[in-house]
């Protein structure tokens, strides 16, 4: 089991719900919605950079937008490994809460 940091987890989760729409700016979008937290693009493109070195996503650049000066967005794309690593994540986290009462914050 690879283990990933809360940051590379939430990152990997958006890549894997955005599927061919997954590039930094829908994923830091769904990254803060999840959270609730407003994230800068850089603690969204470091741990897309470790997911990438560890091989749990690949990325590739699309064609340019189609305005004068458009740019390649980078695109990011789960791989199997890294879809092992999304069960295997939340196959911890269900197995970890298993059996823990519901607690409240009276």
């Amino acid at each position: 089991m690879k283990f990933l940091s809360r940051p590379e987890e939430l990152v990997l989760h958006a890549v894997w719900q955005l599927k061919e729409n997954a590039y930094c700016v829908p994923i830091r979008k769904h990254v803060s919605k999840l959270t609730g937290k407003d994230w800068s693009f850089g603690a969204i493109y470091v741990p897309l950079h470790r997911l990438e070195k560890k091989g749990l996503v690949k990325s590739f650049l699309d064609n340019p937008i189609p305005v004068r000066g458009g740019r390649s967005r980078r695109i990011y794309k789960i791989t199997p490994p890294g879809l092992k690593a999304l069960a295997e994540v939340r196959e911890l986290h269900d197995s970890m809460w298993a059996g823990v009462p519901e607690f409240s914050s009276e």
